[in-house]
């Protein structure tokens, strides 16, 4: 039976990535009446495997997109006000060589240009190193053709995860609708017009329908498999693949993020200190393969490793040494004539041609999402035919900044490390003290259920009860982000669903099943 929602929506979002969450927190902000659907979780997509870098777009210089570069500079700015929890400096180095394709001078012009669109910036200026400063910066940099390095700063988002979690909370806050898990079979059309959605609650196993004004699909590298079941539209997305590995620390690791071109192909890469570990990637292929099971190649695992240890000998990296990888593909707009690292980076809010009230974002990344949901947004009250109040989303932190967390102590027996405590504040911001209020209703909510992390038992029922978490998987991977630690969370699942047993009426059966459905999900992850 299909069951009709009783509600009328300004604005139904399809995808709840890092575009579709910054929509619905900007649309809601402003009054509008919104649904997010997501066939999976919030940030189980594109978003949730980035190379987790807010930053300016330092090689779009050399593509002349001087306006995506001065946009993700100011809107790195933004970020680093409104969610300084999240998204925190990080200094990097581009070492220089012979065989660079970009030398001293042209290194150096670059950093001035970046330097120039970012006036007014929080963060330093860049500095050139010498070669043999490069060297006592990087001393495990491979010393043969070096010339210098130029360092700069941008910024990290360790979790993204958490960013996109924080926008549906803000959207939830200010009355919009959030169904995860929530696959969207058919839009519902009106002559020339989409009048709504029918979609499958995979959770429960019912059908809806629910009704909007406008639909805007966000659904990332699965634009067009929405549209191509339901509006037959042009193909809009030319997505390319990016594979990361994240590895243990090892010898001559770098204390800064290193960001340097492939003697392979040119291409710049990435070894980005991240969560304990290293993060190194990316690569960029086209993709046309299976979008719901994306995973790395053996060749993008050579690639990587064969490269990380000819700019750092010392590091000797091996398949072995790789704890995991994850893959996705990049929304990027269609074009079949040209090479993958020069297709923009931009973003298009593209109409459909034959219905006036569909549109579908094409491109776009982590850095522009708040500003892609502004000029979205405007569009939308544009096309109600209603004023627009003010777009407050550059100014209004994600949530309370600098909380003074409550005493740790009160637990029974239990008193929360300064380990805990300090990811508490990393990770949830001021959300964090609502963590400690469920930890102190019962002892056993103050434990340690992963000890690498030092997450604790109450963020597992906080993410059920209020952040609106459907499986252990939603828990692990994108609230309490542990199953992003060294094992991917193997063995903290299982004492995961334990606590879920406990405290939130879980049957043993259910356990068993979360776990099994959890550890078949991260077989993607392994190589």
């Amino acid at each position: 039976m299909i069951q009709q929602s009783s509600s009328q929506f300004d604005l139904i979002i399809i995808g709840a990535g890092i575009n579709g969450a910054g929509i619905a927190r900007d649309a809601a902000r402003r009054g509008l009446k919104v649904l997010m659907l997501d066939k999976g979780d919030v940030c189980s997509g594109t978003s949730s495997w980035s190379t987790r870098l807010i930053h300016g777009g330092l090689r779009y210089l050399e593509y002349g997109e001087f306006g995506l570069v001065r946009e993700s500079l100011r809107e790195r700015e933004t970020l680093l006000r409104i969610a300084p929890h999240l998204v925190r400096p990080l200094p990097l180095v581009v070492p220089i060589y012979k065989h660079s394709s970009r030398g001293p001078l042209t290194m150096r012009a670059g950093m001035l240009a970046y330097d120039v669109l970012s006036a007014g910036k929080s963060l330093p200026r860049h500095k050139m190193l010498s070669r043999s400063q490069a060297l006592e910066q990087l001393p495990g940099l491979n010393p043969d053709g070096l010339k210098g390095a130029a360092e700069y700063y941008d910024a990290q988002v360790e979790f993204a995860e958490r960013l996109v979690v924080e926008n549906a909370l803000a959207a939830i806050s200010h009355g919009a609708s959030v169904i995860t898990h929530a696959r969207v079979d058919r839009f519902l059309f009106d002559g020339n017009a989409v009048r709504g959605v029918e979609f499958v609650n995979e959770i429960a196993g019912e059908r809806h329908v629910a009704s909007g004004s406008l639909v805007i699909n966000a659904a990332g590298p699965w634009v067009d498999r929405v549209l191509g079941k339901n509006a037959n539209a042009p193909r809009l997305i030319g997505g390319t693949k990016g594979s990361h590995i994240i590895v243990a620390p090892f010898p001559s690791a770098p204390l800064k993020a290193i960001y340097v071109e492939a003697q392979a192909d040119r291409r710049p890469f990435f070894i980005i200190p991240w969560n304990s570990n290293y993060l190194i990637g990316t690569t960029d292929l086209r993709y046309d393969g299976d979008l719901d099971r994306i995973q790395i190649e053996q060749t993008e695992i050579e690639y990587l490793l064969r490269e990380t240890n000819l700019l750092l000998p010392e590091a000797r990296l091996k398949p072995d040494n790789i704890l995991y990888s994850y893959a996705g593909v990049r929304p990027l707009p269609y074009t079949d004539d040209k090479a993958e690292r020069s297709i923009t980076r931009r973003h298009f809010i593209q109409p459909h041609p034959r219905f006036g009230n569909l549109f579908s974002i094409v491109g776009g990344k982590l850095t522009t999402y708040r500003s892609l949901a502004e000029e979205a947004v405007d569009l939308v009250f544009e096309k109600l035919g209603r004023t627009s109040p003010d777009c407050v989303t550059a100014t209004e932190p994600l949530v309370e900044i600098n909380p003074a967390l409550v005493s740790p102590n009160g637990f029974g027996n239990a008193t929360l490390s300064s380990k805990t405590m300090e990811r508490l504040k990393q990770i949830y911001g001021g959300r964090a003290n609502e963590i400690l209020k469920v930890a102190a209703d019962d002892p056993s909510l103050g434990e340690v259920f992963d000890g690498e992390t030092g997450a604790i038992a109450a963020e597992v029922v906080y993410s059920f009860r209020h952040e609106f978490a459907q499986t252990l998987a939603d828990c692990l991977l994108r609230r309490t982000m542990v199953g992003l630690n060294s094992s991917l969370g193997v063995g903290a699942d299982e004492a995961a669903a334990q606590i879920c047993q406990k405290h939130l009426g879980w049957s043993e059966d259910r356990g068993q099943g979360e776990v099994r459905s959890y550890r078949e999900f991260i077989e993607r992850f392994r190589v």
